[in-house]
Order: C-alpha cells, then sequence, then structure tokens
C-alpha cells in the first residue's frame, strides 16, 4: 500500500490563501495522475484538481481560477495553491494517486486527509 503523506492545511479567514502538499514514493508519483478531493461534513468527496503525468490539468468548476494544482517531479510531490477562499471550500481535503500497473491493474491510493478551514 503506497503511503501518500499530506501537510498544510489549517484555519484561514475567507480571502486568504493557504498551500496544501503531498508528497509519494518515486514510483507511485511518476506513474501517477495526482489529485486532490474534498469532503465537507454532510458531503459527498469530489474532485477538486487533478494534474496528470504528462502535465495536464483539470479543475472543478467551483474552484477554477482560483485554485492551482502543481507537481515537482523531483521532490515526488502535489501541491494545492488555494486562493480567495470562501466558507464552502471548508472541508477535509485528500491527496489522491490513481494509475495502471504494468501487471496487475489499475490502483488507487488516498492520503489521510487534512482540515482546511476557512472561518468568516
Amino acid at each position: 500500500q503506497a503511503q501518500l503523506v499530506e501537510s498544510g492545511g489549517g484555519l484561514v479567514q475567507v480571502g486568504g490563501s493557504l498551500r496544501i502538499s503531498c508528497s509519494t514514493s518515486g514510483s507511485i508519483f511518476s506513474a501517477s495522475t495526482m489529485a486532490w478531493y474534498r469532503q465537507a461534513p454532510g458531503k459527498q468527496r469530489e474532485l477538486v484538481a487533478a494534474a496528470g503525468r504528462f502535465g495536464g490539468t483539470n479543475y472543478a468548476d467551483s474552484v477554477k481560477d482560483r485554485f492551482t494544482i502543481s507537481r515537482d517531479n523531483a521532490k515526488n510531490t502535489v501541491s494545492l495553491q488555494m486562493n480567495s477562499l470562501k466558507p464552502g471550500d471548508t472541508a477535509v481535503y485528500y491527496c489522491h494517486a490513481h494509475g495502471v500497473r504494468v501487471f496487475g491493474g489499475p490502483y488507487d491510493y488516498w492520503g489521510q486527509g487534512t482540515q482546511v478551514t476557512v472561518s468568516s
């Protein structure tokens, strides 16, 4: 089971910024689409942003133009820069890795989650 280690998160005021990061092993990172999901209390987990192995990115409509996902291939780290934060961004944010093994089929790994709270 791969380990995804998240860092960052915390409490921020409306309109503020926060950066969360996730690191994993080089073998997992280089082979995976890396993504951030979030889950607010009483709601389903939803995709926030994803970054493919070759640079493509996609975002949920609710965070476009405010959040930026980036990969640091040298550090095997994916980060999410969150700007202009709103109370609706409050959730537990989860790092996710998805790929396909050469022998063994697809895999999905999750981080433990990091809390982001936006206060008004």
